[in-house]
């Protein structure tokens, strides 16, 4: 540079070379890749005998993060020899820098920019529907790898805003934006909605409850200690399994998750690796719940303890000092007693709550369908969906292919891991794929979205609700529905039905994988219908 080359003419004045990271693809792929940002003293502490000093980058999110031992290069140096002006008199030698090293990912860049670009349309078509549509996430995996071809998140971040120095307001400005666009919705737990309904049809059938042929008259009603009512109203009518998948029908799964129970119910989803997290390794991923009455009982014991023990506490705290300051054991008695009272009145309305305690058939009720207390991610349902495609191998996802030095040397090399076998038996997966793949056809709940579609798919549908706030829309699909390969879920929060809303997303993600031109009519999302 100019300095570089007039040093004479700048004495005291040093060149400092400093690297900065470059991300070319804006907000595309942020949540995977992450950001670097400047060492934070907990990390320096952690880390000095690495190397690492005061003002150093250090992976903050992401693979940024995950890698930051490979990704990280080595400080040149420059050594001379200065006069009393700081001027340099000698040159002393070099120490050339040693780049950091490069990752090749399993990620389709052009997939995951349709998958980008898919859910923002459906967030903004959500929202002209007057759905707050807020936020949403898409993963797409390869079903017979574990390979992540796209995972997306909306809102999403610029990582390139941490490469210039920012000023402590602007960090904060940034980090607690409304919106949360730092938070990768992909690795966020959602209630599954009907996307779940495969794993109680699994449990029921494992458990020797039902058989596929198993029918009910659906009235659109359920009646147990109260009234259920399914999404549509005067029912489905005649209904055996693979109908109650095709359309969404709550009450056949109303009916086989009391026939089945809750702890075949939780059996059969741990095996298809819901609530427990997939091992991708990215920061933040949450592991969900599956609901079981040990895990009712802890979280309202808890709230409950939360609530009434500081009541409890007040109690104590007003009147003990009153105890210690009365003047006979009259007096004391009177006290005594008022507090008594006060905590008897504490102790009902803790009681009147305590009956939710225990798990009830209503709790079953809710869990059958996809509500209640479940919660997964969006890449915990695609994975799910995976593993039944492929006839139940349990895949650990994964994001690298390899690390590459900078002279194109392979470092480390990351094959498909498979984690177990899932405890299904093969035809009741076959009985499960055969359901699916009715929801994309003919009065299926996803029909409107693949109309015309040339691959057949594979899916399901899920609208959970989210109370004061709106339905999330969710979708679950592989496809070929025939000859399996790639796995997708969707998730868009407050935004209506998964299929007019989910189901497009996964359509428009499948097209491009499969390299389908659609050509479809705007009406024809709006044909979508159902759960």
């Amino acid at each position: 540079t100019f300095i570089e080359e007039h040093q004479e003419d700048f004495p005291g004045v040093l060149v400092d070379i400093t690297p900065v990271r470059s991300y070319p693809f804006g907000r595309t792929l942020a949540h995977v890749l992450g950001y670097v940002q400047e060492i934070k003293p907990e990390q320096l502490e952690k880390h000095k005998e690495e190397g690492y000093r005061l003002g150093d980058p250090f992976g903050q999110d992401g693979l940024e993060f995950l890698f930051e031992n490979y990704l990280r290069g080595k400080d040149g140096a420059r050594y001379v020899e200065v006069d009393a002006m700081g001027r340099p008199v000698q040159d002393l030698g070099v120490k050339e820098p040693t780049a950091g090293a490069n990752l090749v990912l399993t990620v389709d860049l052009d997939l995951q920019r349709v998958s980008e670009e898919a859910l923002v349309r459906a967030i903004e078509a959500a929202r002209k529907e007057n759905f707050p549509a807020p936020a949403g996430a898409v993963v797409a995996e390869d079903l017979r790898t574990g390979e992540i071809l796209a995972l997306a998140s909306f809102p999403a971040y610029d990582p390139a805003v941490f490469t210039r120095d920012l000023k402590p307001q602007e960090v904060q400005l940034v980090f607690n934006a409304p919106d949360r666009p730092f938070l990768n919705r992909a690795l966020r737990a959602y209630a599954p909605g009907s996307t779940f309904k495969m794993v109680t049809a699994v449990a029921a059938l494992e458990a020797g409850k039902i058989t596929p042929k198993f029918t009910i008259f659906d009235r659109g009603v359920y009646v147990l200690g109260r009234t259920y009512h399914d999404w549509l109203a005067g029912g489905h009518g005649r209904v055996d399994l693979l109908r109650a998948i095709q359309v969404s029908c709550d009450v056949y799964f109303w009916t086989i998750g009391q026939m089945t129970g809750i702890n075949e119910i939780a059996r059969a989803a741990r095996e298809f690796g819901l609530g427990e997290r997939t091992g991708l390794g990215l920061p933040g991923e949450m592991a969900g719940v599956v609901p079981t009455p040990d895990y009712k009982y802890k979280t309202v014991k808890a709230y409950l303890d939360a609530v009434f023990g500081p009541q409890f506490e007040a109690v104590e705290k007003e009147y003990g000092p009153l105890l210690a300051r009365a003047e006979d054991e009259e007096a004391k008695k009177k006290i005594e007693k008022e507090r008594e009272r006060k905590r008897a009145q504490i102790q009902a309305e803790y009681d009147r709550y305590a009956w939710d305690l225990q798990w009830r058939a209503y709790d079953t009720l809710n869990t059958a369908i996809g509500q209640g207390y479940n919660l997964y991610t969006p890449l915990q349902l695609a994975n799910y969906a995976a593993i039944i495609a492929n006839g139940g191998t349990v895949y650990q996802p994964f994001l690298v292919k390899k690390v590459v030095g900078p002279q194109g040397e392979t470092i480390a090399e990351f094959k498909p891991k498979v984690v177990r076998r899932a405890r299904v038996k093969p035809e009741t997966l076959s009985t499960i794929q055969k359901g699916m793949a009715l929801v994309t056809k003919p009065g299926g709940t996803a029909y409107g979205a693949f109309y015309n579609f040339p691959v057949p798919v594979a899916g399901k549908t899920g609208s959970a609700e989210n109370p004061g706030k709106g339905t999330h829309a969710l979708f679950i699909a592989y496809a070929p529905a025939d000859k399996p390969e790639i796995a997708v879920a969707v998730v868009v929060e407050n935004a209506g039905h998964g299929g007019s809303v989910a189901a497009p997303v996964a359509r428009d993600v499948l097209a491009k994988y499969f390299g389908v031109q659609l050509n479809l009519p705007a009406e024809t999302q709006k044909t979508a219908a159902g759960d």
